[in-house]
């Protein structure tokens, strides 16, 4: 690969990693041929884009980003290394890589690390915290959901009141004097 090739592969991979909000790193290097094609499959199924690179590539492109990911470098980027992009969701990758293990089993691929919104996650203790993570529309609903609940409770309180009121007026009413 030349040097004009590279720098490229550099541009476009920082380009990639600035408008990604979450992705993961991963090594698939106990795989057979046949699991990673399976790999890929599961992954273009659940809308995320899974890519292999160089560890050196991925640093440089890192780098060129502005956000401080040096603490992947020592740790992380060793062994063969594959990216997982996802644009929509956080946790759906955490979930593939879970989903896979089941199937083909433990040893075949190893969470390294992840990046979701600029916090970096690393090592496979993560794995479990990532896969419960809340997506910005699955917050927003609960705190939609949080300030409903008040105003949901004095209406049905004034509701059922009203029938209480109407109910101690009526027997008020028809008390004999």
């Amino acid at each position: 690969m030349t040097r004009e090739e590279k720098n490229q592969i550099i541009d476009e991979l920082s380009e990639k990693f600035a408008a990604t909000p979450y992705f993961y790193i991963a090594s698939t290097a106990g795989l057979t041929v046949a699991e990673a094609n399976q790999f890929r499959s599961l992954c273009f199924q659940r809308g995320v884009e899974y890519k292999v690179f160089k560890n050196t590539l991925i640093s440089k492109a890192l780098a060129k980003t502005g956000t401080d990911y040096s603490s992947l470098d020592a740790e992380v980027l060793t062994g063969m290394s594959g990216i997982i992009f996802a644009t929509e969701n956080a946790k759906v990758p955490a979930k593939l890589i879970k989903d896979f293990r089941k199937e083909a089993g433990k040893d075949k691929i190893a969470f390294k690390a992840a990046s979701i919104e600029g916090g970096i996650y690393i090592g496979e203790g993560q794995l479990t915290a990532l896969e419960n993570i809340k997506s910005k529309n699955e917050m927003i609903g609960e705190v939609i959901g949080l300030l409903q609940s008040p105003a949901k409770n004095v209406v049905s309180a004034l509701l059922s009141g009203e029938k209480k009121l109407a109910g101690i007026v009526k027997t008020l009413s028809e008390r004999p004097e």
